[in-house]
């Protein structure tokens, strides 16, 4: 119950803002004009947890109309979210209301005073969440202008229906926005399918609940993406579904000729994963160890082995793990692909016979050998390919 309490500061905070019916009117509001103020930055509500809007509707100097919106986790450390929205009557510097939460149906009863001080404002009172009642004393609140929120309050979800090519959005990565009713429909309809869903796309943050449209990113094989974006979009709830950012880095990505990797309209993977494998071992001075693509999400898994440097007494081994990931350089296909490659993942293990030394892997060293066995390996795949780097100052192929 210590979330409500906290909520309750945070709407105190917010009321901060309000104005009671002779309420002082902001500065940058002409006198007797019609203004619309919000109060968004509320310190210190459920340790800076909760998500607050208050907006006030003032003629003049009078506030003619405040509603209060509150968004904040279901319990301290919780990732779930409920919210209020309750309208507010305005009795001198008094400001009431009464509703329930949205998730936990709660009731919600706020009592607060509002006075103006000097340009900001400060709120005192309670609310209650249920059978949680919090003492508000919020000071020195002020607000933003209808234009200062609303620019405030645009995002982009990154989802691009059609993309000329895969130079702005990563050719396995997918996202599709569906209204919060129906997400969960959704996800369902995902079981079972060669698709990768993103763990964190499934929070359902405060945007999330006041636009009541959530963006579910998911990965899939580039070469079923296009057919998994048109179903997508006619699945119920979907208002837009496209491709987004994804693993695609443009400067560990190659461009070369399709010809002579595919075998009619799909990939040869085993001839690209031959190759690409032969060239990083090559670069990396270590043998092959396994190899495999990911049906879900279309990445080639490659790892290889090698006798490692740091102790050679001990004949030590590293392991390197790299992902690549190659596919049209368009969307509906191209005679042309675009190959990625990451970085190495690198750890060292004792697989000596008989009695091993174990290991701790130190990330800091991981770094430091990644960084110094990369020298060398997108460009060796640029000349086994006989393809092209990005040239990101100019933004084209060279």
């Amino acid at each position: 119950m210590r979330a409500p309490l906290l909520l309750l500061t945070v709407f105190a905070a917010a009321l901060t803002g309000m104005a009671h019916g002779q309420m002082k009117l902001s500065p940058k509001a002409a006198p007797g004009a019609n203004d619309v103020r919000y109060f968004t930055a509320i310190d210190g509500l459920m340790d800076g947890n909760a998500d607050v809007v208050l907006k006030e509707t003032r003629q003049g100097k009078t506030v003619t109309a405040a509603t209060l919106d509150v968004c904040y986790p279901v319990a301290k450390g919780s990732d779930r979210k409920d919210r209020f929205v309750v309208n507010l009557a305005i009795n001198g510097q008094m400001l009431t209301g009464a509703t329930q939460s949205i998730g936990g149906k709660l009731p919600v009863t706020v009592k607060l005073t509002r006075k103006p001080a000097g340009d900001n404002f400060e709120f005192k009172g309670q609310i209650s969440i249920g059978p949680t009642i919090t003492e508000v004393n919020s000071t020195d609140n002020s607000d933003l202008s209808e234009r200062e929120f609303q620019e405030s309050q645009t995002s982009d979800d990154g989802i691009t229906p059609a993309p000329k090519d895969f130079t702005e959005v990563s050719p396995e990565a997918i996202g599709v926005r569906v209204k919060l009713e129906a997400a969960a429909d959704f996800l369902k309809s995902l079981k079972g399918q060669d698709v990768e869903v993103s763990l964190s796309s499934l929070a359902v943050t405060c945007d999330v609940l006041r636009a009541g449209e959530q963006t579910i990113t998911l990965s899939a094989d580039p070469e079923r993406a296009a057919g998994l974006i048109a179903k997508f979009k006619s699945a119920p709830g979907v208002v837009a579904a496209g491709w987004t950012t994804g693993i695609l880095e443009m400067d560990r990505t190659i461009r070369f000729s399709a010809t002579g990797w595919r075998d009619g309209d799909r990939l040869n993977k085993d001839k690209l994963a031959a190759t690409i494998t032969n060239v990083l071992a090559a670069a990396f001075s270590a043998k092959p160890a396994s190899s495999a693509w990911n049906s879900a999400n279309g990445k080639l898994k490659l790892t290889f082995k090698r006798l490692s440097e740091l102790y050679p007494a001990l004949d030590l081994t590293d392991t390197l793990e790299v992902t690549a990931l190659v596919a049209s350089e368009k969307p509906g296909g191209s005679d042309r692909l675009v190959l990625w490659v990451s970085s190495p993942a690198i750890s060292t293990a004792d697989e000596t016979s008989g009695p091993a030394l174990n290991l701790a892997n130190d990330s800091s060293g991981d770094e430091e050998g990644a960084q110094k066995d990369d020298h060398g390996v997108v460009d060796a795949l640029t000349k086994e390919f006989k393809g092209q780097r990005w040239d990101a100052d100019k933004s084209v192929w060279k």
